[in-house]
């Protein structure tokens, strides 16, 4: 039999990977454009800042100043970089901005990243109250444990100078509505183009993995790790995608792998109550660390709560299972 070269290996690879690259991008961008600009004309009307002045109260319950509600209503709706844009507005102390760092790691991008998971056998309305109620029993916990001084006080101008304040603020309005539409233009075909790379670029490893059956290989020295988290032992891989580069851009894995059965739906759900808590932890774990997050405080809660939430899903899964089997006897 004649050996196939890398590059034969490397061009079967990119093929079997530039349909889901395609197909995933398309259902992605399909829900992030729209709601982009919708969340872009609410911000510009001041609506979103309205809900925000309207759940200030509660953030004084988390430790943190009214005004913050207006980052973590960002992060929900848009995603982690709109919550740096808002919190680039703010005076914050290092312990401040770690108890509201956390809650966006928790609960961002619910639209987008909720979708995914109920594409892949998730409900979401129970995902969007894992992250929401996962987000705010964070911030109460770390309310309560964290020192008074933390870290470096982050002000407005430092966290402007590092670039970080984008279109999304408090003080747009709609005079400014044509500057901030190009401006959005601009930053969603980038957006595009970057979303559709890297999905692609994720999938052809994939795919050149399997290739040279790395992927077996993977998913036995995975499966020790995968115990510990409670997640089924093939997912290791996934496991590793959705921690780096986050949930969004590892569903196109994710959704094929449920789509062509190597994944159960049941297993999938179980994966999403980890992924949804923890991922991402490369880009959004630095983005933090840039303006004074701690790295443990950054990371670990999450890993901590992505954990319980699988656990306490096979509990109550183990507790379903068992009411029924003794209905039947």
């Amino acid at each position: 039999m004649e050996k196939k070269s890398f590059i034969h290996h490397a061009g079967e690879a990119g093929r079997k990977a530039l349909k889901p690259a395609f197909t995933t991008a398309r259902f992605l961008l399909c829900i992030m454009i729209p709601v982009s600009f919708a969340v872009l004309i609410l911000d510009c009307s001041g609506v979103l800042y309205y809900i925000g002045r309207f759940l200030g109260p509660m953030m004084h319950y988390l430790g943190l100043p009214g005004e913050a509600a207006l980052a973590l209503i960002s992060s929900i709706f848009v995603n982690i970089y709109s919550a740096l844009a808002v919190i680039g507005t703010l005076d914050l102390t290092g312990r401040e901005l770690t108890i509201l760092a956390t809650m966006c790691f928790l609960a961002h991008n619910f639209f987008v990243e909720c979708a995914v998971m109920k594409k892949t056998g998730s409900s979401m309305v129970k995902m969007v109250f894992l992250r929401l109620f996962s987000a705010i029993l964070a911030g109460w916990v770390l309310h309560f444990i964290l020192p008074a001084e933390l870290g470096r006080p982050v002000h407005g101008a430092a966290a402007t100078e590092a670039g970080l304040v984008g279109t999304h603020g408090i003080g747009l309005n709609l005079a400014r509505l044509p500057a901030v539409l190009k401006v959005w233009l601009i930053e969603t075909l980038i957006n595009i183009l970057r979303i559709f790379l890297i999905i692609l670029g994720i999938m052809f490893i994939q795919k050149l993995l399997d290739e040279f059956g790395v992927m077996r290989l993977l998913g036995r020295v995975m499966a020790p790790l995968m115990n510990v988290f409670g997640l089924p032992e093939h997912t290791g891989y996934l496991w590793m995608v959705v921690t780096l580069v986050g949930l969004a851009y590892g569903s196109a894995i994710l959704i094929e792998e449920v789509e062509i059965g190597a994944v159960s739906k049941t297993d999938a759900d179980l994966f999403n109550h980890y992924a949804g808590l923890s991922h991402s932890h490369l880009e959004d774990t630095l983005l933090f660390m840039s303006i004074g997050v701690p790295f443990f405080w950054a990371a670990i809660p999450r890993f901590v709560l992505g954990t319980l939430a699988v656990w306490l899903e096979r509990l109550r899964r183990y507790l379903v299972m068992r009411s029924y089997r003794v209905r039947v006897e």
